[in-house]
């Protein structure tokens, strides 16, 4: 009896924890003769060669993991596999068919049943079920009932189960152990289930329950990835600092056995940071843990109809004191399209954490999941979304679609000019010719429109091109340093293998290139006729231009942990 769990992922280098959890329960308890394999692709597989996969497997029974990122492939492979093998039982489970099962099971007549909420358990149930009952026709003739957690068919019925008690974590085995090669492999991870906030867009909203797992058994854990040197952990907690003692075993564990590779990804509430866990995170290696915090707007009114808790003048002091350290790569989030966020607040609630300036700033969309409190609400806030998965709004009582689609281009600008790290200096010029953030990145959108560059594939140096025909015809007064700026940009990031047009000959000054350059293409050593340096955070003024060059060297063997740039470094002018 071979059970065949199918996880179409985003990335093949993200780990589905769900389906590795899965099996490692079923090993660890027993399963009365079920053998349980994984099959993992991701969303840029063909549906053909998944399914090619699929079905050499030859599985009795066929389960699939459902999210909002893997919906639409899901539903194709259960389709076109059940009229190859329409005597293999086929069972979902995940967040797109916890809720409204009824509806999806009805949608979907090739599927058996489907497993609602946590699965571990049920799981378990089923394969032990199916195991007694046999392979082929006899599978359909499992005895279900006796399965909390389901809804299947009976006849042409549908039977609901009754719901399962909350599982204790620490039931859960160490679902990794048996993963050999863990290169270039980002893992999930979870510490806790549950979130003690009840913001009305997220599905933890939903479980009213906030369970941890033992942290010495967390520890034991961690200390697999880190001899592994595993790239990245990241915590799927919902809130990981809602406890603090959790928090502070965990973070002091990780500065105790650093390995000096590996990272660890934490979704945090800023605002509830105490000054001991600041300072223990302002002792860490720069690049051993990244902090997510989620802001979503800073409109009153809308944080209170969200039902979020945050305080937010304690949540920049937060941020702030962070930065400080220079060692914690952050990452703050946005949501445009939620209660009482107009294209106006929200543009005030970007530029208050543009201003903080940090690594990266995550402009999403609302995505109205089935389950939440903003889903049971849509008609009284005029939610208007999309009927395919990830179910991304369209317009609101306070966002007309034609605002959204103008905010859909300021974040396409954030993510190429801010959140890539490609152009820093560059935009930090600009920037001093706006008084908003949002409004500088709203004109690039539309220049970037009115010439028809959107929808197409650009290089890092046609992107800066684009940049500078921006400045010439919107902000020509910036022109000159511009120019110098992104040629700063560029080489900051790599050892150009050609020139940019618009930068000085760099024969003009081999005389240092020779004095000065090291390690071959390892270094790169530019003139410059303005002095670039500061960090991300502090004020910006149009620099003057020099009467004297400087000149600096671009050093490619040492790269910033946090935005992976070249250092650099300032060099005697020579006398040339």
């Amino acid at each position: 009896m071979k059970v065949l769990l199918t996880a179409v992922n985003a990335k093949y280098i993200h780990s589905n924890l769900a389906v590795y959890d899965l099996r490692a329960y079923v090993e660890a308890y027993g399963t009365g003769g079920a053998q349980v394999e994984i099959a993992e692709y991701t969303i840029n597989h063909t549906i053909d060669y998944i399914l090619e996969g699929i079905y050499k497997a030859k599985p009795d029974v066929l389960c699939f993991s459902c999210y909002i990122w893997n919906l639409d492939y899901v539903e194709q492979l259960m389709d076109e596999y059940h009229k190859i093998c329409p005597e293999v039982p086929i069972w979902v489970g995940g967040p797109e068919v916890s809720y409204e099962t009824e509806a999806f099971l009805k949608a979907h007549p090739q599927v058996t049943g489907a497993m609602v909420g946590e699965g571990e358990e049920t799981f378990l149930e089923l394969c032990e079920n199916y195991a007694k009952a046999g392979a082929g026709e006899k599978a359909g003739k499992v005895d279900f009932p006796g399965i909390k957690g389901i809804m299947y068919r009976a006849g042409e019925s549908l039977v609901k189960t009754g719901a399962r008690e909350p599982l204790d974590l620490n039931r859960i085995p160490f679902c990794y152990g048996g993963v050999e090669d863990f290169r270039n492999r980002i893992i999930y991870y979870e510490s806790s289930r549950g979130c003690p906030f009840r913001c009305s867009y997220c599905l933890s909203s939903v479980e009213k329950t906030l369970r941890f797992r033992d942290v010495e058994r967390v520890k034991k854990e961690l200390a697999f990835f880190l001899e592994q040197k595993v790239a990245q952990v990241k915590f799927v907690d919902r809130t990981f600092n809602c406890r603090h003692e959790h928090a502070m075993e965990i973070w002091k564990f990780l500065i105790e056995h650093d390995n000096g590779v590996t990272n660890f990804h934490f979704e945090i509430s800023a605002d509830l940071l105490t000054d001991e866990e600041i300072a223990l995170i302002g002792q860490m290696r720069p690049g051993l843990i990244q902090l997510e915090i989620g802001v979503q707007s800073t409109n009153d009114a809308t944080i209170t109809e969200i039902h979020r808790t945050m305080q937010l003048d304690r949540l920049k002091t937060v941020v702030r004191s962070i930065q400080e350290k220079e060692n914690i790569h952050e990452h703050l989030d946005l949501i445009a399209g939620l209660p009482y966020e107009g294209y106006e607040t929200f543009a005030r609630s970007f530029d208050e954490i543009y201003a903080l300036k940090p690594n990266q700033l995550q402009l999403g969309f609302l995505k109205v999941l089935k389950g939440s409190y903003m889903y049971e609400h849509t008609a009284e806030y005029g939610l208007i979304y999309r009927s395919r998965p990830p179910y991304e709004v369209l317009k609101t009582n306070w966002l007309k679609f034609g605002e959204i689609l103008r905010i859909r281009q300021v974040e396409e600008m954030l993510e190429v000019y801010y959140n890539s790290g490609q152009y820093a200096t560059a935009i930090r010029l600009l920037e001093t010719q706006y008084a908003s953030a949002f409004a500088m990145f709203a004109e690039m959108g539309t220049f970037y429109e009115e010439h028809g560059y959107f929808g197409m594939g650009h290089s890092r140096m046609r992107r800066a091109e684009i940049l500078l025909e921006f400045a010439k015809e919107r902000r020509p007064g910036v022109l000159p340093v511009l120019g110098e700026g992104l040629v700063y940009d560029l080489y900051e990031r790599e050892n150009l293998g050609s020139r940019p047009a618009w930068a000085a000959d760099a024969n003009e000054w081999k005389q240092m290139t020779r004095q000065y350059g090291k390690n071959g293409k390892q270094s790169h050593i530019e003139r410059f006729f303005y002095r670039f340096s500061g960090r991300r955070q502090d004020t910006v003024l149009l620099p003057e231009r020099l009467e004297d060059p400087v000149y600096v060297r671009f050093d490619y063997t040492g790269r910033d942990p946090l935005d992976h740039q070249a250092r650099h470094e300032y060099l005697e002018p020579s006398g040339e």
